[in-house]
């Protein structure tokens, strides 16, 4: 059983590997390969978004070689400047400077839209990019709204692009290894998985209203969000605590961990929906919860939960973020990038999985995340040219996402929530299904 256990893990893991680096010539890496090919066989990139993740994922597209970012997009002129220099490092020619992305998706030559932007312009940009038709990289969470996630999946397959979240974690050898185990029966039937993400911020202060800065269109910023007025402890990272452009810690990093519980117990939409928290570290302008716990439960006799504590790094099971599917059997941690464990019922270590955390010409990127993202660029590549199965393919990714909004939901509303397992719809309930949607700015109502 052992070894059979040992070569069906084995086996998925190269056949991951093969499909995230083509397998196609013998002997060839997907580097290798996108250097025989014609500039024409190129996939050519328009970037939004370049502060932190977006400065992450557009420089490693820059470093696939048979791609090529074309375009810097980004209303803060700052970022865009430091993006075209260190893209400009990598390739032959640097990217140009384009502030407003409509622009480049009236390039015929671009295949691919990155959207890096705050959560608010996800749906927005991504629904933009299919109808130019443009293929998307959309980083995680999916949307804004639950409906916007509905309504980006409705325009993949009206306007037949391909759309990949950026929850990396989907591809990385760790996480299909453990999910592989449990599939096999490692740890029996799974039930139950605890997810969490910890971290220490500081507080945000009491925001001034003070006059834009210079470097900033803060008009473009807020594009399809209400009007709010500017003020200095918003932009860039602060906007994640603000129900009107960000969607809380549960959606910017419970949406990683829950999305690996979700694909290992084998469930799509809840039953039941229930959040516990609130702003309890500072009084400051931070609307969201720094201290959150969410349950949802499945048919099947299923649970997920989601523990966040955005203030209070204590770690859980030795880690700032992870996840532990508990089983019949046994039960099995992702508590790291490149390994897991596996643990009998009487909670006794059987193996401790550690790998590689790269394949192939990932190797010649410069730090262990930057290899792992690579692979799930290298499947996303895949699927826009052969069709290959996408690892996070947006209705997977809005499924993830759809969890921890009606978390936040039923933490706005106070209550539990009960849910259509059919179609992760609200169920009678007036006040929720208010939040299903946004309000929009006049003139950007979002339409398939």
């Amino acid at each position: 059983m052992k070894n059979s256990r040992r070569d069906f893990v084995k086996k998925t893991l190269i056949g991951t590997a093969a499909v995230s680096f083509g397998g196609i010539l013998p002997g060839f890496s997907a580097k290798s390969y996108g250097r025989i090919m014609g500039s024409n066989e190129r996939l050519m990139i328009s970037c939004m978004g370049l502060n932190a993740r977006g400065f992450a994922v557009g420089t490693n597209f820059a470093n696939q070689q048979d791609c090529e970012v074309v375009y810097a997009s980004d209303v803060d002129k700052r970022a865009a400047d430091k993006f075209i220099e260190a893209v400009g490092k990598i390739q032959t020619k640097a990217p140009k400077a384009a502030p407003d992305f409509r622009k480049t998706l009236e390039d015929k030559d671009i295949d691919i839209l990155m959207v890096a932007a705050p959560d608010h312009w996800h749906a927005t940009a991504a629904i933009m990019a299919v109808q130019a038709g443009k293929h998307v990289y959309l980083e995680k969470p999916a949307s804004h709204s639950p409906a916007e996630g509905e309504m980006i999946v409705e325009a993949s397959r009206k306007y037949d692009r391909k759309i990949q979240m950026g929850n990396q974690r989907r591809s990385w050898p760790n996480s299909v290894g453990a999910i592989a185990e449990i599939k096999a029966g490692a740890i029996g039937r799974p039930y139950l998985a605890k997810t969490w993400y910890t971290n220490n911020r500081a507080s945000i202060g009491i925001g001034n209203k003070v006059e834009v800065p210079s470097w900033l269109d803060y008009e473009l910023w807020q594009g399809p969000a209400p009007r709010r007025p500017y003020q200095d402890n918003l932009i860039h990272y602060n906007w994640h605590w603000f129900w009107n452009w960000g969607t809380g810690e549960g959606a910017n990093n419970g949406t990683h961990t829950v999305d690996l519980a979700r694909w290992g117990l084998g469930v799509d939409f809840p039953t039941k929906v229930n959040s516990s928290g609130g702003r309890f570290r500072y009084q400051d302008d931070w609307e969201t919860p720094d201290t959150q716990i969410i349950n949802m439960q499945f048919a099947d006799n299923k649970m997920i939960s989601w523990e966040g504590r955005s203030c209070n790094n204590q770690p859980i099971e030795g880690g700032g973020a992870g996840v532990m599917w508990y089983g019949e059997k046994g039960s099995i941690l992702i508590g790291d990038s490149t390994s897991y464990k596996v643990f009998d019922i009487a909670g006794k270590l059987l193996r401790h999985v550690k790998g590689d955390p790269v394949v192939g010409d990932a190797r010649s990127l410069s730090t262990p995340s930057q290899q792992l993202d690579a692979i799930h660029l290298r499947n996303f590549f895949d699927g826009i040219r052969t069709g290959a199965k996408l690892n996070s393919e947006i209705l997977e990714g809005h499924k993830s996402t759809l969890l921890l909004q009606l978390g936040n939901i039923a933490q706005r509303t106070g209550r539990s929530l009960d849910i259509n397992p059919e179609n992760g719809h609200i169920l009678k309930d007036k006040q929720a299904n208010k939040l299903w949607t946004r309000e929009y700015h006049k003139g950007w109502e979002l339409k398939v």
